[in-house]
């Protein structure tokens, strides 16, 4: 069953500038993992990381229907690469499936977070 949906957008010129100024929001905002695949990438791959992954928490947390905040926070998300690419998210928040899904171009991410509970 369907738990919740949640969808967000950053824009890319904004997330760029936050790059180029410092790793501070990145290791705010990243897990330990998802920092050191950050850490691995240059120019316009680092700025969609970095803002694919802030948004994928985001979107999290509106399907959670909590905002980022008191009971979801950055660190108890994690969305990591597969063998094939695929972005895989985990949270200690949620027990059940996470879908998410990251698309961009020159100017937005978009996320999309499907939770569905487990029976």
């Amino acid at each position: 069953m369907i738990r919740g949906v949640g969808i967000d957008s950053v824009e890319v010129e904004r997330m760029k500038k936050i790059v180029e100024k410092s790793d501070k929001f990145a290791k705010r905002v990243l897990t330990p993992k998802e920092f050191e695949q950050y850490q691995q990438l240059k120019g316009k791959r680092k700025v969609e990381y970095l803002g694919g992954r802030f948004s994928l928490k985001e979107s999290f947390s509106k399907a959670m229907e909590t905002g980022l905040g008191k009971y979801v926070g950055f660190q108890d998300i994690e969305t990591l690469w597969d063998d094939l690419g695929h972005p895989v998210m985990t949270s200690t928040k949620f027990s059940g499936n996470i879908f998410p899904s990251i698309t961009h171009d020159d100017h937005e991410i978009i996320t999309v977070v499907v939770l569905e509970e487990l029976d």
